[in-house]
This record gives C-alpha cells, sequence and structure tokens, in this order.
C-alpha cells in the first residue's frame, strides 16, 4: 500500500538505485584507508595529503580501478 501524504494523496514510490560496487586498486585502498584513520585522528593536513595522492595517483596509466562517476 503507497505512503500516503497529509494531503491524503499518494506519495511517489521510492525508488532505490544499485549501487555500482567498486574494487579499488591496492594503492586506491590504501589511501582510502589512510584518509580515515587520518580523519578519525583529526590529522586534517595528512587526509588532505591522502586526497592528494589519490587522485594523483588515479591519474596515471597505474592505477587498475575503475573510474567514479
Amino acid at each position: 500500500m503507497p505512503t500516503q501524504r497529509p494531503d491524503d494523496r499518494p506519495a511517489p514510490p521510492e525508488t532505490h538505485h544499485a549501487e555500482t560496487q567498486f574494487t579499488p586498486c591496492d594503492p586506491c585502498h590504501h589511501l582510502t584507508l589512510a584518509e580515515a584513520e587520518a580523519n578519525a585522528a583529526y590529522d586534517w593536513s595528512k587526509a588532505t595529503d591522502c586526497r592528494v595522492l589519490l587522485k594523483r595517483h588515479r591519474a596515471t596509466g597505474e592505477c587498475s580501478a575503475p573510474e567514479p562517476e
């Protein structure tokens, strides 16, 4: 049964977008994990460094992971 809005009109059905499974290469995984650990430790400088290194890595031909959309 569809959910009702306060004005008695049916709410639009919920749409679920299938998330694409993203399997990072080893360097991508390492840098993403290091960024998460840096954020958890409130080390914003290290987190920024990890994001920059990840972007540089993905820009090279060495990254075997597909481009994120």
